[in-house]
């Protein structure tokens, strides 16, 4: 069984740091060999490219832009009369992450609008990501590029996202039906929504492209109090073949690197060489 390979979520991780390029050199320090960003679209590509190649890390996961954050969007895949600018977020995305040399964009589905009433406009809201996903399959493809759907709960983050549930992200990639369309799970956000991680994991794991991790109720670090046995969780992702990274998308309590011991004792007992701080 392979160990699992961790990217630090340099947006979440290393606020201490002003920047990204800062965020990253840290990641690097600190034994990571991979990275993943939110939104890089605030830096030049070629900027944080260069600050990826210096602190030895590749970035592996960039979302689509958000949209118009005044109007509160968050991501377009899925908002009816917003097709022609997720067009242009996602090949302002395909740039950065040709730039970045990364492999993964989360191809965010965005917030049913405001007033508007769920279950009404549930079915308009999933013909336009279909739609839009089908697009963003054949756009990807040519560049060898994967296209990721995460579900993010509507219980405490984000009450208004349009996809919440593993089951309804699965159900969707099966109507798009392109072999570079993937799941993305963060079980931060699995858990809360519905559970029954162990069961979840198994069934969708062979569609999954990566993984995120956070603590539960709290979004901390695994080794915080919480819901969630991450010694099993990750237990669980080596016996079922994951190869994928694993996001460190949490709020550290306190310092970033102080609050890295449990990945610390985790390459540890996989016999990891000591690196970084």
């Amino acid at each position: 069984m392979a160990p699992l390979r961790f990217s630090a979520n340099v947006s979440w991780l290393f606020q201490e740091l002003p920047g990204l390029p800062e965020r990253l050199q840290a990641a690097g320090r600190a034994g990571f060999e991979a990275a993943e960003v939110a939104w890089p679209y605030a830096e030049p590509p070629q900027a944080l490219a260069s600050a990826a190649r210096a602190a030895g890390l590749r970035l592996v996961l960039i979302n689509t832009p958000r949209g118009d954050q005044e109007k509160g969007e968050m991501g377009l895949g899925a908002v009816p009369g917003r097709q022609a600018a997720f067009r242009e977020g996602l090949e302002q995305a395909v740039q950065y992450a040709k730039a970045l040399g990364c492999p993964r964009i989360h191809l965010m589905a965005g917030r049913v609008p405001q007033g508007a009433d769920r279950a009404a406009v549930q079915g308009e809201m999933e013909t336009v990501f279909l739609e839009n996903l089908r697009y963003a399959a054949g756009v990807l493809a040519q560049e060898n590029l994967v296209g990721l759907l995460e579900p993010i709960n509507t219980r405490i983050t984000d009450p208004q996202y349009f996809l919440d549930t593993p089951q309804q992200a699965a159900a969707i990639l099966q109507k798009v039906g392109r072999p570079n369309l993937q799941l993305q799970m963060d079980v931060f956000h699995w858990q809360i929504m519905d559970g029954n991680l162990t069961g979840n994991i198994r069934e969708f794991l062979p569609i999954v492209g990566h993984v995120q991790v956070a603590q539960v109720p709290d979004r901390g670090e695994p080794s915080s109090s919480g819901e969630l046995d991450f010694s099993y969780l990750f237990q669980l992702l080596e016996n079922e073949g994951y190869q994928g990274f694993v996001g460190c998308e949490y709020q550290p309590r306190g310092d970033t690197v102080e609050g890295l011991s449990w990945l610390r004792s985790y390459w540890d007992r996989r016999g990891y060489p000591q690196t970084g701080q």
